[in-house]
């Protein structure tokens, strides 16, 4: 069996915005590059801003902030990447 990955992006996903949909083609192309399954899925910062946003991101492996902004919430946005450092998890930022 594959390893498997959980990636969180952070971001307000909007499908008409071509570099959100750019991130989900490039995860898609390193995983099948590196042989490995992954889950992905947008966070809203709007949601990362509350108490339960922490629950969001323990799911994760591996986080990512999303390009093409904006973000909704910069306070969600900033905690996410909080969260990241703080627990070690691996963080992208583009």
């Amino acid at each position: 069996m594959n390893p498997s990955i959980k990636v969180g992006i952070i971001g307000d996903f909007d499908p008409a915005n071509s570099s959100h949909m750019a991130t989900n083609e490039a995860i898609k192309h390193a995983a099948e590059a590196l042989s490995m399954g992954v889950e992905y899925f947008w966070l809203p910062t709007s949601m990362l801003a509350e108490e339960t946003g922490e629950a969001q991101l323990s799911r994760c492996d591996a986080l990512w902030a999303g390009s093409g902004g904006p973000y909704k919430s910069m306070d969600g946005g900033y905690r996410a990447i909080g969260f990241a450092r703080k627990h070690g998890k691996p963080f992208l930022g583009t």
